[in-house]
């Protein structure tokens, strides 16, 4: 019978041999416990005592020490590739929510966006609308009486029904301060003539060939000159204010 040093190999093969030690101490009629202790006794006193194990004992002892370093490496491995997995997954998951949520509020954002630019496009509409359906309701300038004069109460009259009723007050502020209501008052400085002191007066030709004699001539090219270049008499009146002309 051959005989193997296994010195150092008895600890590390410490399950292994006692396995096999527990299956030869059953044959002889020991008990595992005492097999195992009865190795673990032998080896710390001399490790070359596994040595009398026949050959092919100590084969499958190490065969089986093998197995279960493979196993274990092997379970190990897994335990490694299945936290990893479960990590990859959790951080997929909470990435994607993440990406969910941003997509989401994105999306209401634009919602919002759209929403509050609807609604001023159908206000502007609206306005819009007012104003044209006010106008409309005013006298056409042709419809007054061509008179040889007219007092002041005469062409607030006329003003009145030309310009919108909103817009009124603020038409009336600036002709109070541009003519004080006088359609023949002409500046001596500059040439600025009428109720709303155009300059020149003859700009006011393209309302009417009367536009030195007629206030409602006068009122209806000052009503298109303050909405075409302020928006309304009201937006002439506030440049009016902050500038003292317009």
């Amino acid at each position: 019978m051959s005989r193997i040093s296994v010195r150092g190999f008895a600890v590390a093969s410490a399950t292994a041999v006692t396995t096999v030690g527990a299956v030869v101490g059953v044959a002889s009629g020991s008990t595992p416990q005492q097999t195992s202790n009865d190795f673990e006794a032998t080896a710390a006193e001399d490790a070359t005592l596994l040595a009398d194990i026949p050959a092919g004992q100590q084969a499958r002892v190490q065969t089986a020490t093998l197995t279960q370093q493979a196993d274990a490496q092997a379970d190990a491995a897994q335990a490694g590739a299945r936290k990893s997995a479960e990590e990859a997954a959790r951080k997929s998951a909470a990435e994607a929510a993440t990406a969910k949520k941003e997509a989401a509020v994105k999306k209401a954002e634009e919602a919002k966006k759209k929403a509050d630019e609807l609604a001023k496009q159908r206000e502007k509409e609206a306005k819009e609308k007012e104003l044209a359906a006010s106008r409309s309701a005013t006298r056409d300038v042709s419809s007054f009486t061509v008179q040889s004069s007219y007092s002041v109460g005469d062409v607030q009259a006329m003003a009145r029904q030309i310009v919108p009723a909103d817009q009124f007050q603020c038409f009336s502020n600036i002709v109070s301060h541009e003519s004080g209501w006088n359609y023949r008052a002409t500046n001596a400085g500059s040439g600025a003539y009428g109720l709303v002191q155009a300059l020149p007066g003859s700009k006011m030709a393209s309302a009417g060939a009367d536009w030195q004699t007629n206030p409602a001539t006068q009122i209806k090219w000052g009503l298109n000159y303050m909405d075409g270049r302020y928006g309304s008499p009201c937006g002439a009146w506030s440049f009016w204010q902050a500038n003292s002309w317009y």
